[in-house]
């Protein structure tokens, strides 16, 4: 197997073996299944923000052209560079161009600030940074330089200006610490020819979000992600026509991939991408765009349908919503499908892989009640007690997986790695589970003194 980015753990050689014969893992990087999708739904609407539409031709072509400008402005294969954008077109298309260059985006919340920054920079050895220049009040280019100033990594920062605002660059900006400041509308240059990847490299990083520790980095690759987003889709029966609304942060784990924005994009749909997931802008654009998918926490659903009889908006086109971040009060889950009018499928959902969802098929009582079973049929489940043995049948204990999307190791955390991870690679969720009598699981919470996962947290604090 092509070896990884120093500080990962590959899967065994025969877990490989077994993911490829089973044809979970194809071999495709993640950018160059976007080239294929062009090809197939070029004119096709790919991304829809406000008043801008962007078809799946000129995505990949801005994706060619930002790829050729990163590398014209100094970033090399195998780098790092962190991604902190809000819910917009240039979130997408920075990723998939990073991507294509052999880059290697770290998505970053943007409610994260230096403290948070500054880690994940030394961990990673990031190189860049891509972000607002301000957003919602928050100089993000002036964090960026106070990073930039504390180590010897970040030497290019990329920034989004606000629509309408005066540029914040009169030209190239170099600073005292040797940093290069750059417009990322900007970044744009002629495409050069493809460098062939192994889609057994990493494509990009994510992020743990425990409140209460520093975020650990957990490396995708493009083999098990790829996966992950196209059995997903297929669970929900998504196709060309489907319209999914990104309504949470594009960078969490339940938007970008579960099937979410990759998912919708890999089967020809289009991805809405909205900045706030409150109601007052979201029930007007799924009437608007036709939303036919969307995936939110249950406290946002909860605002939803609170807001039904004052915000007047035809739901009519939603077919399904996802609750992720378990448990789900069955009281909210109750409400969906006969005030919103649409399905609802339970998810839950680790950045380090592990997704359980309930099926289309699936009994209403089991919809309401558990989050279903493991996406892939080579997810491996234990419930173990505290000694690490498996409980009787029914019993709650800590959740355990491994799998063709499970990751095998956090990125530069040998000594994290040893209490998360057991010795035949199973990953400790530090989540309490139960299984049904019907093989169902149950997710119950953290033991009491863990802090709860905010994976999916709605950095606008919704």
């Amino acid at each position: 197997m092509a070896s990884m980015l120093d500080g990962c753990t590959p899967w065994p050689e025969e877990f490989v073996d077994r993911y490829w014969a089973a044809g979970h893992w194809r071999g495709n990087t993640l950018d160059n299944l976007l080239r294929g999708w062009a090809l197939q739904y070029g004119p096709r609407t790919a991304l829809v923000h406000d008043g801008t539409r962007i078809t799946y031709a000129n995505l990949n072509r801005r994706v060619d052209r930002m790829a050729a400008g990163f590398r014209l402005r100094g970033l090399r294969p195998g780098q790092r560079v962190v991604v902190q954008l809000p819910n917009v077109p240039e979130f997408v298309v920075t990723v998939f161009a990073l991507m294509r260059l052999g880059a290697v985006p770290v998505f970053c919340p943007v409610s994260h600030r230096a403290s948070e920054i500054s880690h994940i920079v030394d961990v990673t050895q990031a190189v860049g940074y891509v972000g607002p220049s301000k957003h919602q009040g928050f100089d993000h280019m002036a964090m960026a330089s106070e990073v930039a100033a504390q180590g010897p990594f970040l030497r290019r920062v990329f920034t989004l200006e606000e629509p309408g605002a005066p540029s914040s660059y009169g030209g190239l900006t170099v600073d005292a610490s040797g940093c290069h400041y750059f417009p990322l509308g900007s970044i744009d240059a002629p495409p050069e020819r493809a460098v062939a990847r192994s889609a057994n490299q990493v494509a990009f990083f994510l992020l743990t979000s425990a409140a209460t520790s520093a975020p650990q980095i957990i490396p995708r690759t493009h083999n098990d992600y790829a996966y992950q987003a196209r059995a997903a889709a297929e669970l929900v029966s998504l196709t060309e026509n489907d319209v999914y609304l990104a309504a949470l942060p594009a960078e969490c784990h339940l938007t970008f991939g579960c099937p979410g924005i990759l998912g919708t994009l890999s089967v020809g749909g289009t991805v809405v991408l909205a900045e706030n997931s409150g109601p007052a802008e979201c029930l007007p654009v799924i009437e608007r765009e036709r939303v036919t998918v969307t995936s939110v926490m249950p406290a946002v659903a909860q605002l939803w349908l609170d807001a039904l009889p004052t915000v007047q908006a035809d739901l009519s086109s939603l077919r399904l919503v996802q609750l992720g971040d378990a448990p789900v009060h069955r009281a909210t889950a109750e409400r969906i499908a006969p005030e919103l009018g649409c399905r609802l499928q339970q998810v839950f959902g680790m950045a380090e892989g592990l997704l359980i969802l309930t099926g289309p098929t699936d009994p209403d009582e089991t919809v309401l009640t558990t989050q279903g079973r493991p996406l892939s049929p080579d997810d491996e489940i234990r419930i173990v007690d505290v000694d690490g043995k498996d409980v009787p049948e029914g019993e709650p204990g800590e959740l355990l997986a491994r799998g063709p999307y499970t990751v095998r190791g956090y990125y530069r955390a040998p000594d994290r790695n040893a209490h998360a991870f057991t010795t035949d690679g199973y990953l400790r969720t530090g989540d309490l589970a139960r299984r049904t009598p019907d093989g169902n699981l149950v997710v119950t919470g953290r033991p009491s003194g863990l802090p709860r996962r905010t994976d999916h947290e709605d950095s606008s604090g919704h």
